[in-house]
């Protein structure tokens, strides 16, 4: 009888391991024969069978085309904000002031008391700029604490409360500015890098980074004295703490866009920064000069973002709204009075109260300038000129 059990068996002893052998063999001898026939019609390609040894011949004569190397090297690229850090801390100083009263919007405790803040150097000449709530007021001793470790006395030559920016100056002079940017350029988005000093001197130039979330923004701040409102700020959710406030805000170029100036105690990555721009004209004037005499207009304004805060009926679509008027100021003198909305200045268009300073402060006292806007009465647009003249110290907070 056919034995199905023997026949498998039989084929899976010793005819299976012959058929085997012989599929092995006949592999063995066609990879050989293939390897010779690249080996002739390819000489610039090698087998990689092992490092060779030193001296060793690879067979490569002189005009043989030479093998070609592939592989993946990952090289760490430094983050933009390590090469801003470095270049630009230097720059940024510590401010320590003990003070003989709270005169600033930010501050209205009157014990005397050391407050500390940031600066950043914008002038090798000695001025560093800051905030009002840092150096302006009265004070008994302003020191800046330089980079280098050496601790310098200086004294603030020039501060709005409002505007919340100073200029302070030291005696010395082998300091390097940082650079200055242009906030108007600015995107939401964009990289923001915050250099200063939070809570104090002993973690001074500390880095945070985010990004710019929004421009052209409005905050509302109460004091005792009623409420004060800040405008055209950029808002970032890098970190500004007690301490960074004076420091600089930078781009990714490392250059400064703003000034840290205050964060939103009942929201994380909320801070706030103003603008470098209105501040060119006035470093330009110290170091050109040593002095800003300051151009006085003698009106208060808001702009459209404000307005609608103010007076839910009030809305703008450009132009600043004027809500105060120096009577003795130039403003009144040409014509214009609270209820105006100003569109333009000598041509340039006016959107923004910082807009209007920057502009104002590129002049000077006894300048003439064009002021176009919508009469409160007539509704008509009109322009009429306005000189300029050089602002009281102890008069109308005007811009």
């Amino acid at each position: 009888m056919f034995d199905r059990t023997n026949r498998y068996k039989g084929y899976g002893g010793y005819g299976f391991f012959k058929i085997l052998f012989t599929s092995l063999v006949t592999s063995l001898i066609v990879g050989l024969l293939l390897i010779l026939f690249i080996s002739r019609n390819n000489p610039g390609i090698i087998p990689k069978v092992g490092s060779p040894s030193p001296g060793s011949d690879l067979g490569i004569s002189e005009g043989s085309p030479k093998p070609q190397q592939i592989g993946t090297e990952l090289i760490a690229s430094p983050s933009p904000i390590t090469s801003v850090a470095k270049n630009a801390s230097p720059g940024v100083v510590g401010i320590s002031v003990l003070r003989v009263d709270g005169t600033s919007i930010f501050d209205t405790d009157t014990a005397e008391k050391w407050g500390i803040g940031s600066g950043v150097i914008v002038s090798s000449n000695g001025y560093i700029l800051t905030n009002h709530h840092v150096a302006g007021g009265k004070s008994k001793r302003l020191i800046v604490s330089l980079a280098d470790g050496r601790n310098v006395d200086g004294i603030t030559l020039w501060s709005d409360p409002v505007l919340d920016l100073a200029i302070v100056k030291i005696s010395i002079s082998d300091l390097t500015p940082l650079s200055l940017g242009d906030a108007n350029a600015l995107e939401v988005g964009e990289q923001a890098i915050a250099i200063g000093n939070p809570l104090g001197l002993e973690l001074q130039r500390t880095v945070t980074s985010g990004i710019i979330s929004a421009l052209n923004r409005t905050i509302r701040i109460e004091t005792e004295q009623g409420t004060n409102y800040m405008e055209d700020l950029i808002q970032t959710d890098a970190s500004i703490n007690p301490g960074n406030s004076g420091g600089p805000l930078l781009n990714s170029k490392g250059q400064v866009v703003g000034i840290n100036t205050i964060k939103v105690t009942t929201a994380e990555a909320i801070g706030f920064a103003i603008p470098i721009n209105v501040a060119v004209p006035i470093i330009k004037k110290f170091d050109d000069k040593g002095t800003f005499d300051e151009p006085y207009m003698g009106v208060f304004a808001y702009d459209k973002e404000i307005m609608p805060i103010i007076d839910g009926n009030l809305k703008l679509d450009s132009g600043v709204y004027v809500v105060n008027v120096d009577k003795d100021g130039p403003a009144f003198k040409a014509g214009i009075e609270e209820g105006c909305i100003i569109k333009q200045v000598d041509g340039v268009d006016i959107n923004t109260m910082l807009g209007l300073r920057t502009l104002i402060y590129s002049k000077n006292p006894g300048d003439t300038i064009n002021i176009t806007h919508i009469d409160k009465h007539s509704g008509k647009t009109v322009t009429v000129p306005l000189t300029l003249s050089a602002k009281d110290r102890d008069g109308l907070l005007t811009r």
